[in-house]
């Protein structure tokens, strides 16, 4: 929700101002090799029409005995529909860094010569694009991050007898779509309603979709439901103009949510933004 360069590249610079975030999400708290993912991110526009703007981020992902890093860097450009709307047209570049210790794993056989070499920074390059519409209210967008589909493999498995096994994965191009738009009930509270899919090819169809309510500029409380998945609870507090911490919560509404060693998914989140003008408020504040 407030990440949304990560998956789009041509939301750099959209918000008008230098925006910094830092995210830290621990998954399934309780089981042994939980999910960890730590996203430091930073966009700004470019030049006096700021229709140029700049990204870089960097994710990191701690899945049992994998380690994942992505680093990247994104370019948008963005051009005028009317007086309010603008739509963005945006590309991603980076790096894809894999490491596997096998070590953590409790092996079966000991002496098994599939675990003897562990995977350490297998690379492989991404590239992504996406589009991007925004007005004051508004906003739509349409991506995929990676459109490289690499082959992730283990060389040392590998060999000239044709019955020998070999570690495979292979990345998977994941579309997201992404709208949502700020009702001003009153001149002291906003309320927006969102949706996040994501279609991978192979996987089920995932949905999020969120109520938000922002509160006198400052507090914003809100729940979200991921199909068949979890439900969230979040809350944020602006603290100043240009700083931002959030919290939220995950349970899970499958079999997984019932587990005595799954104490749910827990997420915070800080942002800081630069204002080229002291007397400039965000145009959306909300998104």
């Amino acid at each position: 929700m407030y990440n949304t360069i990560s998956v789009n590249p041509a939301y750099a610079g959209s918000r008008g101002v230098m925006s910094i975030m830092g995210l830290h999400r621990s998954q399934w708290v309780g089981l042994d090799g939980a999910p960890r993912t730590q996203t430091l991110t930073l966009n700004t526009p470019i030049g006096d029409n700021e229709r140029i703007g700049l990204g870089f981020s960097v994710v990191n992902d701690e899945i049992g005995p994998t380690d994942e890093t992505f680093i990247g860097a994104d370019f948008s450009y963005s051009i005028p529909t009317s007086d309010r709307g603008k739509l963005s047209l945006g590309i991603k570049a980076g790096a894809h860094l894999l490491n596997i210790d096998f070590q953590q794993l409790t092996q079966f056989n000991q002496n098994d010569a599939l675990f003897e070499r562990n995977i350490d920074n297998k690379f492989s390059p991404q590239v992504g694009i996406g589009a991007y519409y925004n007005t004051d209210k508004l906003y739509v967008g349409l991506s995929a991050p990676n459109l490289l589909e690499t082959d992730h493999f283990d060389e040392s498995t590998t060999s000239s007898d044709s019955n020998a096994i070999s570690f495979l994965a292979e990345e998977r191009i994941n579309y997201y779509l992404i709208a949502g738009y700020v009702f001003d009930l009153n001149p002291d509270l906003k309320f927006k309603p969102a949706v996040l899919s994501k279609l991978v090819f192979g996987a089920p169809l995932q949905v999020d979709v969120s109520a938000n309510f922002l509160l006198y500029e400052r507090l914003t409380l809100g729940v979200a439901y991921r199909w068949s998945a979890a439900v969230t609870g979040q809350v944020g507090f602006q603290i100043s103009d240009s700083m931002m911490i959030g919290f939220a919560y995950d349970r899970e509404t499958t079999e997984l949510g019932q587990s005595q060693f799954n104490d749910g998914s827990y997420e915070v989140m800080l942002r800081f933004e630069l204002f080229k003008k002291y007397n400039r408020m965000l145009t959306p504040r909300f998104f």
